[in-house]
């Protein structure tokens, strides 16, 4: 535990005065995301907010602006030096972004619950015009993700595609300013930011699926601490769980990184979960579509299977090979 944490005669922790310790992303989103956790355990725990301190941690991914991820070392690199910090003890869970959590976890680490997630749909801001049709032939479009980058190309081969990196406001500013046509973002961090006004068209599911995770904030705890574990379990949503469960273990199975355009999203209804997912050539000129279903206690299984699917029949450049 944290340096900070009170401890009884005998070394055990009193969870009910202990005090608990958030590392996070120093971003807008990612501050927002560590103060609904904060607050949620506070309400669940009968905490006041000053016994959960929120430690900001900056990553390789902040540092590096200047090129994709992909070329930089891939996911991890939002996460990794909390995890170190998280393995080290200096703070006692971790909030994350789900979509930017490696599949593979360091060692005596695990993702121990997400917050209800919010709406999963990709959003787009234009220059001008209310929708992806109206964007001329040529038009500029900024993302920093292979995957929006993959789809927009599917969806309209005429348009140039850039680097587009930096924070949410960042990258409203360079198209409210006429550097740029348009881009896309997360509808749940623009809504999350106060921002929701600011998407001229939202994309349905059906025709542009999101990332691995969207929309959904991730906990990351140290496996061998069951206190802070149970804490996380109080305010941890099941459906929400379930669903990136099967989405995460469709990402692993095909082995999938920011260096490959793979999209999925799964639903869980009643007592079965419902995994859609697609993976793309970069161009978005070649790909492979598939969804499986079944319990949601085999929400894993489901993700495992769909993505052994889709490995056999994508176009082997959509997977790098």
């Amino acid at each position: 535990m944290n340096q900070n944490t009170n401890r009884q005669a005998g070394g055990t922790i009193d969870r009910a005065s202990a005090r608990l310790t958030i590392g996070t992303r120093g971003s807008p989103l990612a501050l927002w995301q560590a103060n609904a956790v904060r607050d949620a355990l506070c309400a669940a725990l009968g905490r006041a907010q000053g016994e959960i301190a929120i430690a900001v941690i900056r990553t390789s991914g902040d540092a590096i602006q200047d090129r994709a991820l992909a070329e930089a070392g891939g996911k991890g690199l939002f996460t990794k030096e909390i995890e170190d910090q998280l393995l080290a003890g200096a703070v006692d869970l971790a909030v994350h972004s789900a979509k930017d959590v490696a599949t593979v976890l360091p060692d005596g680490l695990h993702l121990s619950g997400y917050l209800p997630r919010a709406d999963v749909r990709d959003a787009l801001i234009l220059k001008r015009g209310t929708g992806l049709d109206d964007l001329p032939a040529g038009a500029r479009v900024g993302t920093a993700s292979l995957r929006r980058e993959a789809q927009l190309r599917r969806l309209r081969p005429d348009l140039h595609v850039e680097l587009l990196r930096g924070n949410v406001h960042t990258r409203l500013k360079r198209v409210r300013e006429g550097d740029l046509d348009a881009t896309l973002l997360a509808l749940a961090g623009l809504t999350r930011l106060g921002l929701a006004q600011e998407a001229d068209a939202v994309l349905s599911t059906d025709a542009f699926l999101p990332a691995v995770g969207q929309g959904a904030v991730a906990i990351e705890c140290r496996i061998d601490d069951p206190a802070t574990n149970d804490a996380i379990a109080a305010i941890a949503c099941a459906a929400t769980g379930i669903a990136v469960t099967a989405e995460r273990a469709f990402l692993a199975a095909l082995d999938g990184s920011c260096r490959t355009p793979i999209a999925g999203l799964a639903c869980v209804e009643g007592a079965l979960v419902h995994l859609s997912g697609l993976v793309l050539a970069p161009d978005g000129a070649d790909a492979a579509a598939g969804v499986e279903a079944g319990p949601v206690a085999a929400a894993q299984t489901i993700g495992r299977t769909l993505g052994a699917r889709l490995r056999e029949s994508a176009p082997a450049r959509a997977l790098g090979l």
